[in-house]
């Protein structure tokens, strides 16, 4: 039998587990809305710590998650609070699961001084020891400030709501919209049921952990075959209805997503605006996202049409320089697919031999050059445009000849820069093909090193 005072106490902890925002965030994003708390007597000065921790099932796969509680002093951080979120990065790091943060908090618990700041660098370093791991994802449901917006960016996915609000420093614009075109999230949703369906597609689509095997699915084919774009190609490519793009309002001129392909999780970047040179803003869009894949061994397959990397200035190349250490780096399958212009160093970062690509494809119109065949003509031809009464009309033909004869797909085929030469509706059957082959890729040429220092 209880005693009265075992009654009042069991009452207490009954009550601390009211419905409040931070559960019903919890119940949108775990299976059925059934999820186990944990820790929930904890406190910071008499009051519950703010956060409301648990593990549960997401698409049938195990996960733990934190959800502030913006309604318990604010959600302010305090020692307590950060012990509790340290300790769901230290379980799914000991299990190998997955780890989803809910972000709404006014900022730090300021009664307790100095072990504040130590609050925010525990979870730092948890979750700087976690990336890589397991899947990491954050979602800014409220107000997510100063080093909590730190902690909040490092994850792998980050899910804003339209209302939310993002800042290191009180100033600038904290905008879900700013988030995005800053690249600091990856998916900006309407409501939090919205930010949990995201977070749900993306878990879907990575394995558990970093030794897990890849998620495998039924699938069905694309409707349509297109190359025209970026988005046409990714769609051309993966099964249908599978696509999750990635950072949509970072870096205009590329297009980064997670897939499947043939059932299996893939990742592709495409680059597919002919039109548009790529900028800094595509360049960390692209190394980040061949990284995360990398992370998982999620096979990259980059769909490449582009005139090359927009150098007006010192930022632009260590971008692209960082951008093509990324996939030198990157130890997981890639598949590159030449689908229209590839010049110079573009072709080089995306699907030079080896260190980019393991098997490069192109289209029969790709035209591949170590310069922009309008730049080849002028330097190699200069002889015939002599004399010419429309010097640019001229130009102009002479450049199509480079392009049509020494710069096409099949020229580079003929020189091992491509292996294939295949036509539209086959790039999605060789890319499947060479995904089987590469299933269980090794790489045994790498110095022993910590890391390769990057130009970030």
């Amino acid at each position: 039998m209880m005693t009265e005072s075992q009654k009042s106490k069991l009452a207490e902890y009954t009550a601390a587990k009211a419905p409040c925002p931070a559960r019903e965030r919890l119940s949108a994003l775990f299976d059925d809305g059934v999820f186990t708390e944990t820790a929930t007597g904890r406190s910071a000065g008499g009051d519950p710590s703010g956060v409301v921790t648990a593990y549960g099932y997401i698409n049938g796969c195990p996960a733990y998650a934190f959800s502030q509680d913006s309604t318990s002093a604010k959600g302010a951080v305090s020692r307590a609070h950060s012990e509790k979120v340290c300790r769901m990065f230290d379980l799914a790091a000991k299990n190998g699961v997955p780890v989803v943060g809910i972000y709404d908090s006014c900022g730090a618990f300021i009664e307790d001084g100095a072990d504040a700041l130590n609050a925010y660098s525990d979870m730092l370093l948890e979750a700087g020891n976690l990336s890589g791991v397991v899947p990491t994802v954050s979602v800014i449901a409220g107000v997510c400030a100063g080093s909590m917006a730190v902690v909040a960016a490092a994850a792998d996915y980050v899910v804003m709501t339209e209302g939310a609000e993002l800042y290191a420093a009180v100033g600038g614009d904290s905008s879900a919209k700013a988030a995005a075109e800053s690249g600091v999230v990856s998916a900006v949703a309407e409501n939090d049921a919205a930010a949990m369906e995201s977070v749900r597609k993306y878990l879907s689509l990575m394995p558990q952990n970093n030794l897990s095997p890849l998620p495998e699915f039924e699938f069905d084919a694309p409707a349509a075959v297109s190359f025209e774009t970026a988005s046409d190609s990714v769609m051309s490519i993966a099964d249908e209805g599978s696509v999750l793009e990635l950072r949509a309002g970072f870096g205009k001129a590329s297009m980064t997503a997670l897939c499947t392909i043939g059932g299996t999780s893939a990742g592709i970047a495409a680059v597919g605006k002919a039109s548009d040179k790529l900028t800094a803003d595509d360049c960390a869009k692209l190394a980040g996202f061949v990284r995360l894949c990398d992370a998982f061994s999620i096979p990259v397959v980059t769909v490449v049409d582009t005139k090359g990397f927009d150098m007006s200035g010192a930022e632009s190349v260590r971008a692209a320089a960082r951008l093509s250490g990324a996939y030198a780096d990157a130890t997981c399958a890639k598949i590159a697919v030449v689908s229209g212009k590839a010049y110079g160093a573009a072709f080089i970062a995306f699907a030079g031999r080896n260190a980019a690509a393991d098997q490069v494809f192109a289209l029969p119109g790709a035209v591949i050059a170590p310069v922009d065949p309008v730049t080849a003509a002028e330097f190699l031809y200069h002889d015939k445009l002599k004399g010419a009464s429309d010097l640019a009309a001229e130009r102009n033909k002479v450049a199509a000849e480079y392009a049509e004869n020494e710069a096409s797909a099949f020229a580079a085929a003929e020189k091992g820069a491509v292996d294939d030469v295949i036509a539209p509706e086959s790039v999605r059957s060789a890319v499947m093909g060479v995904l089987d082959i590469t299933a269980g890729k090794r790489l045994n040429k790498r110095l022993p090193k910590k890391h390769s220092v990057l130009p970030l």
